[in-house]
């Protein structure tokens, strides 16, 4: 059915239907997940969507087939006046006639108001179309780049007219940093499909016949510094010399600090294997005895989302939105602290009854978020709200 709630008012849609168009920038790994979702959801609404993102990022998270109509535009994950100034013009004719943008992240959140404050050099778009920017990562630079990422996050904040933070942390600091309106907006990972081996088969895969007893410990993401990896293979270190067989930590994910990862597993003879990039991720969590994330800071984990839904026991870092997220279905420790990490792996994996508690408490906990379908409810209702207010 065409969503129409806003037909009638002044700031209405004039044609009776509204038109969104979403922006994503390159290298959004685990948003686009989230915004092909969104774009779909809204879809299905009856809402006219573009789609803004780069070319490439199409065949990461099929977003032509959302029923969205995708417009490619290159918006690069560090600026470039060139690039930046293509994406720029770009962004005004795909915004011509938009009722709302809705901008994901730093980068797209930026262009994106350029575009708007230029409005005036196309017909049909209007420099006071409500500008939605969420807010998926906090800021992890350090020296100059910081500060330049800091001045670029307070004209965001105050230039949107909503903050959707994807963690409470993320709304706090837009509001400290002078947002008119920010609000918790919660990002619902959609549900792994299925897995098509068992457990015993899963574990074959993964150790071979002759170490079918030995624990497995999976981690999961990009391989970048913010992911904290660098100190799981420090945490790993407290595995090696119990009884029984030392546990195996398996990385998947690749990135920039495969090779300085790998260097290193080697030359310290670190009980962790590197899977690189796998698109079998149901059957890893099949396999694990336990989910650790390491990060120095996260909003709603995706891979945290994935472990409590499968019932696998998890041992994270607490920071950013992982407290809030996980509540007391899972282990927590100081970020920054391998040897705490270390010690909590090790703990659980020697205590079957804890590990059985946090199996059961894992979906039960899965259970009290927002699904996709009321994410986009959610985000409906802001749309609905900040076009009518015009």
């Amino acid at each position: 059915m065409e969503h129409s709630s806003a037909r009638g008012s002044a700031a209405g849609p004039s044609s009776g239907q509204l038109h969104v168009v979403l922006v994503l920038s390159a290298g959004s790994g685990g948003i686009g997940a989230h915004v092909r979702s969104l774009a779909q959801g809204l879809v299905a609404h009856g809402v006219k969507v573009t789609l803004c993102a780069p070319a490439d990022s199409d065949a990461l998270f099929a977003f032509s087939r959302t029923g969205a109509v995708f417009q490619p535009v290159e918006i690069t994950a560090t600026s470039d006046w060139r690039s930046d100034a293509t994406a720029i013009g770009e962004l005004r004719r795909a915004f011509t006639s938009a009722d709302l943008v809705h901008a994901h992240g730093l980068r797209a959140g930026l262009l994106s108001d350029l575009a708007l404050r230029t409005a005036g050099r196309l017909p049909g778009l209007r420099p006071e179309t409500p500008l939605v920017v969420t807010s998926h990562h906090a800021l992890l630079a350090t020296g100059l780049e910081r500060r330049l990422q800091r001045l670029m996050e307070r004209r965001v904040a105050r230039a949107a007219d909503l903050v959707l933070g994807a963690s409470s942390d993320l709304v706090a600091r837009a509001r400290e940093l002078g947002a008119t309106d920010a609000r918790l907006g919660p990002v619902a990972a959609p549900p792994l499909a299925p897995g098509t081996l068992d457990r015993a088969a899963a574990r074959a895969m993964l150790l071979g016949p002759n170490e079918p007893d030995r624990p497995l410990v999976l981690a999961i993401g990009r391989l970048v510094p913010h992911k904290g990896f660098g100190q799981l293979l420090e945490a790993s270190r407290g595995l090696v010399g119990g009884a029984g067989p030392t546990p195996l930590v398996l990385l998947a994910g690749d990135g920039p600090q495969a090779l300085e990862l790998r260097e290193r597993i080697a030359a310290e003879q670190l009980p962790v294997r590197l899977l690189g990039h796998r698109t079998d991720v149901p059957e890893l969590l099949t396999a694990a005895d336990a989910v650790v994330i390491s990060s120095r800071w996260e909003a709603r984990s995706a891979v945290a989302q994935e472990a409590l839904r499968a019932g696998v026991p998890l041992v994270a870092t607490a920071v950013g939105g992982i407290p809030e997220l996980v509540g007391d279905a899972a282990v927590l420790v100081p970020g920054g602290d391998p040897a705490a990490l270390g010690t909590a792996v090790r703990e659980l994996l020697a205590d079957p009854d804890r590990r059985a508690a946090l199996a059961a408490a894992g979906p039960a906990q899965a259970a009290t978020w927002p699904d996709e379908a009321a994410t986009v409810a959610q985000v409906l209702s802001t749309y609905d709200e900040l076009v009518q207010r015009g």
